[in-house]
C-alpha cells in the first residue's frame, strides 16, 4: 500500500471551477478572487478579507502596514515554520523567540517576559490547527503596564495604541475558539492556502482584518488590494471594463495578489470545506486517537478542549521516551511500510538561517522536546477508513519495534557494565 503525506483535494467540483475561469477569458486578479473574499469573510465571520499569493506575503503586508522597520521587535515561537520570523527579518525588525506550551502553541507567560519598548507585534502561531491562547495574549497586551511600554510611530499604530496580535493561521481555517471562528480573536489572522493546506489554491493566502472598531475596515480592504498591486490604483480588470487605461501609483506598494485561476481551486473547495472536507478530517483524527488511546507509548495531540477546536490539519502524535534519532528511526521504519509521514517543525532556532544570528535551541526546551519526538500522521478527506488502520498498524509496529531494542540494547548494556 502506498499512501502520499498530503496531497490536494481535487475533484470534479475544482476542475469545474478552474474550466469556468479558463474559458472566461480572464485568469488574473478578478470576479473569482471578489466571491473567495467574499465567501471567507462569511465562514471566518471576519470584517474585511483580502487575498495574497502566500501567507509569506501577506504577513509582510501587513506588519509593513502597521509600520514595522528596522528597529522593531516581533515577538514569534522558536517552533514553527521559517516564513514566521522571515516575514518580519524582511521588513528589517528583529524576531523575538520565545518558547511554546506543551500543546504545540506559543506561552502567554513567556511572550509577557518578552515584550519591551521595541515591541510592536506578536504572531502567534496555530500549530497543526489548534488556535492559541488568544484571550490570554489579548490579555497580556491590553494591560495598563504592558501598554505604557508600547512606543507608537505610525499612524495606525497610534489608533490601535498597543502591540499589534496577529494570528499566524496557516493551519487554522475552520477552527473554532470560544465558539466562533478562530479567525475573530485576535485582530488580524493570516490563512496560507499552499498546497497541503485543509483549503488550498496551489499556492496562496488570505488577511482576515477584526481589528478594534476605530479602524476603517473597508477603507482598510480598499487600501490593502491596491498595496497588493503594486500601490497602483486601478487593476487590470477594472481597466479592461471600461474604467479607462489611465492610472497611477500611489505609494511604493507589493506585487502579491492573488489569480482568479488559484482562487477558483480554493473557491471549489470552500464550498465543500465545512460540509465535507473539515468533518472528514475530523473523523481520521478521532480514529486515530480510538487507535492510539491505549498505547503507553503515545502523547495524542490536543484537537480540542473547553475553549478550542483544531482544524484537523495536521496529526503531530508524540512517542515518550526516544530522542531524536529514535524517532528518525521509526519514521524510516514506517516509510519502508509505503505510509509518507513527516516532522512539524524542526525548530527554528536549529536553521542555518537563524544559528547565524546567535539563536541557540537550549534556551527552548520545550520546543526541542516536543520536536525530537514527533511524527505526523496523513490526514485528508480522501483517506479511506482501511487506510487509516494500516497507518496505525505500520505507526504502532515500527514504535514498538523501536522501543523493544532499546529495551534490549539497555539490558545488554546492564549485563556487560557488570
Amino acid at each position: 500500500m502506498h499512501i502520499p503525506f498530503s496531497p490536494p483535494y481535487i475533484d470534479q467540483a475544482v476542475i469545474d471551477e478552474v474550466t469556468s475561469t479558463l474559458t472566461s477569458n480572464w485568469i488574473t486578479t478578478g470576479p473569482k478572487v471578489a466571491a473567495f473574499e467574499t465567501e471567507l469573510k462569511t465562514m471566518t465571520s471576519s470584517k474585511a478579507v483580502i487575498c495574497v499569493n502566500s501567507w509569506t506575503s501577506g504577513a509582510i503586508l501587513i506588519l509593513k502596514w502597521f509600520g514595522i522597520k528596522p528597529g522593531d521587535e516581533v515577538i514569534v515561537p522558536a517552533y514553527t515554520y521559517c516564513a514566521t520570523a522571515l516575514a518580519v527579518l524582511h521588513c528589517g525588525a528583529t524576531p523575538v523567540m520565545v518558547d511554546i506550551e506543551d500543546d504545540f502553541c506559543i506561552s502567554a507567560s513567556a511572550v509577557r517576559k518578552a515584550i519591551t519598548p521595541k515591541t510592536k507585534a506578536i504572531i502567534a502561531v496555530d500549530i497543526a490547527g489548534l488556535p492559541c491562547d488568544y484571550n490570554a495574549l489579548m490579555g497580556i497586551v491590553s494591560e495598563p503596564g504592558i501598554q505604557a511600554l508600547f512606543i507608537p510611530e505610525s499612524a495606525e499604530q497610534n489608533m490601535l495604541n498597543r502591540v499589534l496580535l496577529i494570528a499566524d493561521a496557516a493551519h487554522s481555517i475552520g477552527a473554532k475558539y470560544r465558539g466562533r471562528p478562530s479567525a475573530t480573536a485576535s485582530d488580524i489572522a493570516i490563512f496560507s492556502f499552499h498546497a497541503v493546506k485543509n483549503i488550498t489554491t496551489a499556492e496562496g493566502g488570505a488577511i482576515c482584518l477584526n481589528l478594534p472598531v476605530v479602524f476603517d475596515h473597508e477603507a482598510l480592504y480598499r487600501f490593502l488590494k491596491i498595496y497588493t498591486l503594486n500601490g497602483q490604483n486601478k487593476d487590470a480588470l477594472a481597466k479592461s471594463l471600461g474604467a479607462g487605461w489611465r492610472y497611477d501609483v500611489l505609494f511604493a506598494g507589493l506585487k502579491i495578489n492573488m489569480p482568479d485561476i488559484c482562487a477558483s481551486v480554493g473557491l471549489a473547495q470552500l464550498r465543500k470545506y465545512e460540509t465535507d472536507i473539515l468533518p472528514r478530517r475530523k473523523q481520521i483524527a478521532n480514529s486515530y486517537a480510538k487507535g492510539f488511546e491505549h498505547k503507553p507509548w503515545a502523547i495524542l495531540p490536543c484537537v480540542h478542549d473547553e475553549n478550542r477546536e483544531s482544524s484537523y490539519h495536521l496529526y503531530p502524535i508524540r512517542i515518550k521516551g526516544i530522542d531524536e534519532k529514535q524517532r528518525d528511526l521509526i519514521i524510516d521504519a514506517i516509510v519502508a511500510e509505503g505510509v509518507a509521514v513527516n516532522v512539524h517543525f524542526i525548530p527554528m532556532p536549529m536553521l542555518t538561517c537563524f544559528k547565524s544570528k546567535g539563536f541557540k535551541i537550549q534556551d527552548y526546551p520545550s520546543s526541542y522536546t516536543n520536536y525530537a519526538c514527533e511524527i505526523s500522521l496523513p490526514i485528508y478527506p480522501q483517506l479511506t477508513d482501511n487506510e487509516v488502520d494500516f497507518i496505525v498498524a505500520v505507526v504502532s509496529n515500527a514504535v514498538e519495534y523501536e522501543l523493544t531494542c532499546k529495551k534490549v540494547f539497555a539490558t545488554n548494556l546492564v549485563i556487560n557494565l557488570a
